[in-house]
């Protein structure tokens, strides 16, 4: 089953220790279109902060910009004042871990772009195997050290050709193999 009317993803939320840092990020090195501002948000003497947002109840969001990436992605990026915050971003081995993957059609020029403008990337870029083969990706750090990663599939994935090819035999058999 799964969430009744779930349609798809329509955003990803993270904090930054300096949004403005992160905003010339977004939109000069990834090219990410600024769209607007909300915020200051705080809780009145309540636990309304805590509650809702799972943080301390003195917390503050003090901004929060969102910014679109590549025409779909939505990021909501927060500036947090809180009594309790942590300022090291959690790795990828660590609970909570996580990365943005980004979508690119030619992964050599991402990687010599991002380079040239002073982006630690992790590596040289990787071909996947197996299900994947066909994948090439790369990890990258923001300057606050946020985990992205590039990836790139001009000719698809194994597996989703796989599955394009299962469809066209049922297709060509009437469903029956």
């Amino acid at each position: 089953m799964g969430i009744p009317g779930l349609q798809r993803l329509d955003h990803i939320g993270f904090t930054v220790p300096d949004l403005d840092e992160a905003h010339r990020f977004l939109v000069d090195v990834l090219g990410c279109e600024y769209l607007y501002s909300l915020g200051p948000f705080a809780s009145d003497g309540d636990d309304w902060m805590r509650e809702h947002l799972d943080v301390h109840p003195r917390a503050v969001v003090t901004e929060n910009r969102f910014f679109r990436c590549g025409g779909q992605a939505v990021f909501e990026v927060f500036d947090y004042a809180a009594p309790d915050r942590v300022g090291v971003p959690p790795r990828n081995s660590d609970v909570g871990g996580h990365h943005v993957a980004l979508y690119v059609d030619d992964l050599d020029a991402a990687v010599a772009y991002l380079r040239d403008r002073g982006v630690r990337v992790l590596g040289e870029p990787t071909a996947s195997k197996g299900p994947a083969l066909g994948n090439r990706w790369v990890y990258f750090l923001s300057p606050w050290g946020m985990q992205f990663e590039l990836v790139s599939y001009p000719g698809g994935k194994a597996f989703d050709r796989a599955a394009a090819d299962r469809a066209t035999t049922d297709r060509a058999t009437g469903g029956a193999s």
